[in-house]
C-alpha cells in the first residue's frame, strides 16, 4: 500500500472525471480501473466517455474555436501563465501520481514534472516570437507589390497520449494547441490517465472556457470519431507503430502527427570514452524499465574495445536498483502491465534458446509486481523480435563492428528511424554519422534518450510523421495566410 502522505498528495489533485465541454462526467458506457503499477492497488475508476459525450466535446471545441481564434497574444500568454502557475503549486503532488499510476521511479517523475514546467513556459514564451514572414513578390508581374503572412490557427486538433510520460506527452499536443488558439480535444491512455484530468482541472482553474479543453477517455470505437471527425483539423499521437499507422489511414484529409517506436541504436567506437559510454548507456536502456520509445536496445561495439566495455557495461549495469519507483535509489521499476512482462520474457526466452548469450539478467524477478530486471543479451539472431521490433522493457542487445561503415550498415537495418546514439571522439566519423545513418536525430557522445522540449522530436520510416517541440508544433496547428498590397501608383 502506498504511504499516507503519499496517498494524500495524490488526492490533493485526483480527478477520476472526464471533462467535456466544460463540464465533468462521472458516468459513461463502463469504467477503467487505474492502479498503482508496483503496488497494484486500486488508484481510481474512470468512466468511459459514450459517443454522445465525444459528440459534445467535438462540438464544443469547434464552436470554442471562433472564440480562441479572437483571443490576441496577450490573452494566450496570460492564460498560459496562470496555468504554469498554477501547475507549480501542485508538482510535487503531479510527480507522486506520475510515480503511482505510471510506475515511473520517483526521481524520473520528478523530471517529468520539471520538463512540463518548461514545456509550458516555452509555449507562453513562443507566443511573442512566433510570426508569419514578409514573402517577396516584388519581381515580374508582382512588381511594385508588396506581401506578408500571418499564421492562423488550423482549428480544434485531437490527440492521442501514451502512458510512459503522461503529462509531458500530452504537453506537448496541449501546450502549443493553447499557444496559438485551438481547442483540443485529448484522450489519454487507460493505463495512466489521472494525470491528464488533474492537469484538465487546473485548465478550468486557469480560466480557459468551455470547450477550450476536453480530455476524456474513451473506448475504440468513441476514441476513433476524434480521429475520423472532419471538424477537428490536425491529429497527433504517439503510441505504437501498428495503431499509429492504421490511424493515419482513417484521418481522412486533416494533417496528422505520428510519434511512434524505434529500436534505438547506440554506437560505441574505439576512440570513445569508455567509462562514461558505459554508464550512461547503461541508464540510457534501463532508465524506467526501457519504457522509453528512445530507450537504447541495439548497442554496437568496435572489435577492439569489446572485452573492455563488456566489463564495463556489466558493471554499470549492476549499480542500477529494481524495484518499488517509490523507493529513491530505484531507477527500474515495473513494467506497466503483466501482458508486456511476459512478452519481455518470452523475447528473452526465444533469444536464449537461440543461441544468444546472457551478460545479466534474463529472468523475470518478480512476477507479482510486473519487475523485469535489466537484461543485457549478445549473439541474438537478427530476425528475433528482440533485436528487429521495439522491445519497450529493461533488454539491451550488443553487437560487434569492425569498420565504421559496417556500424552505419547494421545502425540502418531496421525499418525503425527515430533517434540514434555514437560515441566518439572523432569529428569525421560524427559527420559521417550524420549524413548516414536513416534517424531523425543523432547524438553525440550520449544516448539516444537524450531530449529537451524546445528541440524539433520525431522519427522517419516506421518511427513515425511530422515533428514535436512546441515551434515545431506550433507550425503545423497554424496556416500562413498570405496577403499581397497592390501599389497602384507604382512606376
Amino acid at each position: 500500500m502506498l504511504k499516507k502522505e503519499i496517498s494524500q498528495q495524490i488526492n490533493s489533485i485526483l480527478e477520476t472525471r472526464n471533462l467535456i465541454a466544460g463540464q465533468w462526467f462521472g458516468e459513461g458506457t463502463g469504467t477503467v480501473e487505474v492502479t498503482d503499477k508496483y503496488h497494484q492497488s486500486l488508484l481510481a475508476e474512470v468512466p468511459l466517455a459514450s459517443a454522445d459525450q465525444v459528440e459534445q466535446a467535438i462540438a464544443a471545441a469547434a464552436t470554442a474555436a471562433k472564440e480562441f481564434r479572437a483571443w490576441d497574444g496577450t490573452r494566450r500568454r496570460s492564460h498560459l501563465e496562470r496555468l504554469l502557475e498554477l501547475f507549480q503549486e501542485r508538482a510535487e503532488a503531479f510527480a507522486w501520481l506520475i510515480a503511482a499510476e505510471a510506475g515511473k521511479p520517483i526521481g524520473y517523475a520528478k523530471g517529468e514534472v520539471q520538463r512540463c514546467q518548461t514545456t509550458l513556459r516555452l509555449a507562453m514564451e513562443e507566443i511573442t516570437r512566433f510570426s508569419g514572414e514578409v514573402v517577396n513578390v516584388d519581381y515580374d508581374a508582382g512588381r511594385g507589390r508588396t506581401a506578408y503572412t500571418k499564421r492562423v490557427p488550423i482549428g480544434p486538433i485531437s490527440g492521442i497520449s501514451p502512458f510512459n510520460f503522461p503529462l509531458n506527452l500530452a504537453l506537448h499536443k496541449i501546450a502549443p494547441a493553447l499557444a496559438v488558439g485551438c481547442p483540443v480535444v485529448l484522450k489519454p491512455s487507460p493505463f495512466a490517465p489521472l494525470t491528464c484530468l488533474a492537469f484538465a482541472r487546473l485548465c478550468q482553474e486557469a480560466g480557459y472556457p468551455p470547450g477550450f479543453i476536453n480530455i476524456f477517455l474513451a473506448g475504440i470505437p468513441e476514441a476513433e470519431k476524434i480521429v475520423v471527425d472532419d471538424r477537428l483539423k490536425l491529429f497527433s499521437f504517439t503510441g505504437s507503430p501498428q495503431v499509429g499507422w492504421m490511424l493515419k489511414s482513417k484521418a481522412g484529409k486533416k494533417p496528422v502527427i505520428l510519434e511512434l517506436g524505434g529500436n534505438a541504436v547506440c554506437i560505441v567506437e574505439e576512440t570513445a570514452d569508455l567509462d562514461v559510454a558505459a554508464k550512461r548507456i547503461a541508464i540510457g536502456s534501463f532508465l524506467y524499465a526501457g519504457q522509453i520509445c528512445i530507450s537504447t536496445q541495439r548497442i554496437l561495439v568496435q572489435e577492439s574495445i569489446w572485452d573492455d566495455f563488456k566489463e564495463l557495461l556489466i558493471r554499470e549495469t549492476e549499480k542500477l536498483s529494481a524495484g518499488d519507483p517509490f523507493e529513491p535509489e530505484v531507477s527500474v521499476g515495473p513494467m506497466i502491465a503483466s501482458e508486456h512482462l511476459e512478452r519481455i520474457a518470452a523475447w528473452v526466452n526465444a533469444a536464449r534458446n537461440s543461441g544468444a548469450e546472457v551478460w545479466l539478467g534474463g529472468e523475470i524477478l518478480d512476477r507479482d509486481r510486473n519487475l523485469y530486471p535489466p537484461t543485457i543479451l549478445s549473439g541474438v539472431p537478427g530476425h528475433l523480435e528482440i533485436v528487429c521490433e521495439e522491445a519497450f522493457g529493461p533488454v539491451a542487445v550488443v553487437d560487434s563492428f569492425g569498420t565504421f561503415d559496417e556500424a552505419i550498415q547494421k545502425a540502418n537495418d531496421t525499418r525503425f528511424g527515430l533517434q540514434a546514439g555514437l560515441f566518439t571522439n572523432r569529428l569525421d566519423l560524427s559527420m559521417a554519422a550524420h549524413s548516414q545513418i536513416e534517424v531523425a536525430g543523432l547524438i553525440i557522445n550520449d544516448v539516444p534518450g537524450f531530449r529537451v522540449d524546445g528541440m524539433p522530436y520525431g522519427g522517419i520510416k516506421d518511427s513515425g510523421l511530422g515533428r514535436e517541440g512546441i515551434r515545431y508544433a506550433m507550425e503545423d496547428m497554424t496556416e500562413p495566410r498570405l496577403m499581397v498590397i497592390n501599389q497602384p501608383n507604382h512606376q
